[in-house]
């Protein structure tokens, strides 16, 4: 495995964060700079942004939803999200934490293989239900879609396989029933 992808891959047992994760949503308008103001109100409070994920509400261009996963005490994030809150550009912002929700990530992985071991590589994919999305010669590149703890174990399975790189998107969520996230 290369240095880069050893580093990507998560080497802490799901779960063992020193502090809690916590997922919030934020509603934007989809204008220059409020990426950076958002991301400016963690930074100042010190808490670390795990993945963030931001994509253009398709009902209204005007919008922008971020996703943020973060880690750290849940009275500085309750202090963060209401400076969040008070931002021009933020129609409003939730912590999911705890709540009835669907969440999802997908991951790409590309792995140097001998013919030799692509037999076991699809294996594993299959039980995961991943698919490969591209078979070179000397490689495979393998799309994973599911909960951050599946992708984790996927990951370390494929430890054993010469990994090239590997992108992962970040968590994304959406509150389940007719609650708007």
């Amino acid at each position: 495995m290369s240095a880069a992808a050893a580093a990507a891959a998560p080497t802490a047992a799901p779960g063992s964060h020193s502090a809690p994760l916590h997922t919030i949503s934020i509603l934007v308008r989809n204008k220059p700079g409020v990426l950076v103001r958002v991301a400016l109100v963690f930074s100042r409070r010190g808490y670390n942004i795990e993945s963030l994920v931001v994509s253009a509400d398709v009902t209204n261009g005007q919008f922008s939803r971020m996703t943020i996963t973060c880690s750290g005490d849940p009275e500085t994030l309750e202090q963060i999200i209401k400076q969040v809150t008070k931002l021009i550009d933020v129609v409003h912002a939730f912590d999911h934490t705890g709540q009835f929700v669907y969440e999802t990530e997908v991951a790409l992985v590309k792995i140097e293989c001998k013919l030799a071991d692509r037999t076991e590589i699809l294996q594993i994919a299959e039980l995961y239900s991943a698919k490969v999305v591209d078979y070179g010669v000397d490689s495979l590149i393998v799309r994973i879609v599911g909960a951050a703890e599946k992708i984790d174990v996927f990951l370390r399975l494929l430890r054993n396989y010469q990994i090239v790189e590997l992108v992962r998107s970040g968590k994304i969520l959406m509150t389940r029933g007719l609650e708007t996230t």
